[in-house]
């Protein structure tokens, strides 16, 4: 699987779901959005609109509406189609792996486990959770906003004094991120959980 191709259809994809609505919106807007430099979004907007996908038109107030050609509405589609598919796989093999996991655990001894991070692995790994029988202790994250299941999430800082049992990184994208910042947390490593490496091969994340 090229990885770089990937995440290259993976952006395509969010930024053309972006300009679908046909609404003027700057590229520093765009970048905002997608949380990727403002370089980048320009450089995609020139390849999409290369490729005949985008067409700009001009705003008042020197605003631009990027909008979709049919062209570009049927690639979105593909996109669309592919993004599904991958992450079809990536449940497949998150649920595999995680409950694999919270079985193992569970022989260990271990009742209750912390997720650390929010984004689709979570969910997955919660029916892992369940169908192990194990009991979520708290969610944590480092932005601490939003709720999971009605739970709030806690700040990285305050959940690591609740934890008891181990906790599992359950946000793919800022695996690595996560785990270094419960280390400076003076959380052991052997207490911290995280996604395999095939989730982001999966997805082209690595």
């Amino acid at each position: 699987m090229n990885n770089n191709s990937d995440q290259e259809n993976m952006r395509s994809f969010l930024l053309m779901s972006e300009l679908e609505k046909g609404e003027p919106i700057s590229q520093r807007e765009i970048a905002g959005r997608l949380g990727i430099a403002l370089g980048l979004v320009n450089s995609y907007l020139k390849n999409l609109s290369a490729k005949g996908y985008v067409t700009v038109k001009a705003m008042p107030r020197n605003r631009f509406a990027y909008l979709l050609t049919p062209k570009g509405f049927a690639e979105k589609s593909r996109l669309a189609f592919q993004h599904l598919s991958n992450f079809n796989k990536l449940f497949r093999v998150t649920r595999q792996e995680s409950l694999a996991l919270f079985l193992k655990l569970r022989e260990q001894g271990v009742t209750q486990a912390s997720f650390c991070g929010l984004d689709d692995l979570t969910e997955i790994a919660y029916l892992s959770l369940q169908e192990a029988r194990l009991e979520l202790e708290q969610v944590m994250d480092s932005s601490a906003s939003g709720s999971f299941l009605d739970r709030p999430v806690v700040p990285l800082i305050d959940g690591v004094k609740i934890a008891n049992g181990p906790i599992i990184i359950t946000a793919l994208q800022r695996a690595e991120e996560l785990k270094q910042e419960l280390l400076k947390l003076k959380v052991e490593e052997e207490q911290i959980y995280g996604p395999s490496l095939s989730f982001g091969e999966i997805l082209g994340y690595n």
